[in-house]
């Protein structure tokens, strides 16, 4: 640079080489040229400002940014549309291989270096976080970003994931999704809370416990109770909780018995937390599935995280 500006004669030539050095190593505006292919491919300013996610005025005034940077015009405006002028067509092709060399560039990135956004209820965080575990702890490459809610259902054109856990209480109608497991229901409760209440013709005395109802309207305990031949039952003390898992949390804790999924609790009930004090158990008709986006990654890291965790329920209902 400074052997360049030293040659030439005067200081007025030497700002003019300077400001045309600067303005041949200046980045283009990236955003003008996204709108320039987006706009070429529609030749339709509206079809544009759809495709972009922004109004029409703001892809003319991108496309004015670009042909005011490079000095000459890219389209010609019509009553019914647009049409590339000479220069905007021989232009258009590099700028188009560019841009699929960078999405290329970036896609491949993305699958070396996975991360599976993945959203689930939190009423299934007692089976689901134990199978993460053992997924990652077998596929160290693959990386699974949990995101909890109390939301059941999942809308992929407004919510950003590669594919949720759904509870649904009726059968969902979605190709792409794999049934898990279906909820199935039964009492339990701490061992050390049945030992104190003591058992009643080889049954716990029901009736001496405070019941814990993972919904306001006791459905679940209604359902198990009119499915079973036990002696009369009245629920005379009763907690609701907003979620399975708090009401499973606090039957951990002695606060009751709660009417749990057995899926569930498993690990609770091997690591004897938990104990199921009766056989009998309920289909509540609900079951959890996987549903990924419909348009997921192409990636195998992605189709082992599915082909895992369907792998893994199917021995549920082996």
């Amino acid at each position: 640079m400074w052997r360049v500006a030293n040659c030439c004669h005067n200081s007025h030539e030497k700002n003019a080489y300077l400001k045309l050095w600067n303005m041949t190593k200046r980045t283009p505006p990236l955003n003008a040229l996204h709108a320039f292919v987006v706009t070429a491919r529609h030749l339709n300013l509206t079809r544009a400002a759809e495709e972009l996610f922004v109004t029409q005025g703001a892809v003319s005034r991108q496309i004015a940014t670009l042909e005011s940077y490079l000095g000459f015009s890219l389209f010609q405006r019509h009553a019914r549309g647009l049409t590339l002028t000479q220069q905007g067509s021989q232009y258009l092709p590099e700028v188009q291989a560019a841009f699929d060399l960078l999405f290329s560039a970036t896609q491949k990135a993305c699958q070396e270096n996975a991360v599976i956004r993945l959203k689930a209820p939190t009423c299934a965080m007692r089976w689901l976080v134990p199978q993460l575990m053992k997924l990652e702890a077998e596929h160290p490459e693959l990386h699974v970003s949990l995101t909890t809610t109390t939301d059941h259902t999942v809308d992929f054109k407004t919510e950003n994931f590669d594919a949720a856990i759904v509870f649904a209480e009726q059968p969902l109608h979605d190709k792409q999704a794999y049934k898990l497991f279906d909820e199935v229901v039964a009492p339990v409760m701490a061992p050390h809370l049945i030992e104190k209440i003591g058992i009643v013709d080889n049954e716990p005395n029901l009736s001496a416990f405070t019941f814990l109802h993972p919904t306001q309207d006791e459905r679940d305990w209604k359902l198990w109770l009119r499915n079973n031949v036990l002696r009369a039952v009245t629920m005379r003390k009763n907690q609701h909780f907003d979620t399975m898992d708090l009401a499973i949390s606090a039957a951990i804790q002695g606060f009751g018995v709660a009417m749990a999924d057995i899926t569930l609790v498993e690990e609770d009930i091997r690591r004897k937390r938990l104990v199921k004090p009766f056989v009998e158990s309920v289909k509540t008709g609900a079951a959890y599935y996987l549903q990924p986006h419909p348009q997921h990654p192409n990636s195998t890291q992605y189709e082992t995280f599915l082909q895992w965790l369907i792998s893994h329920s199917e021995d549920l209902s082996n």
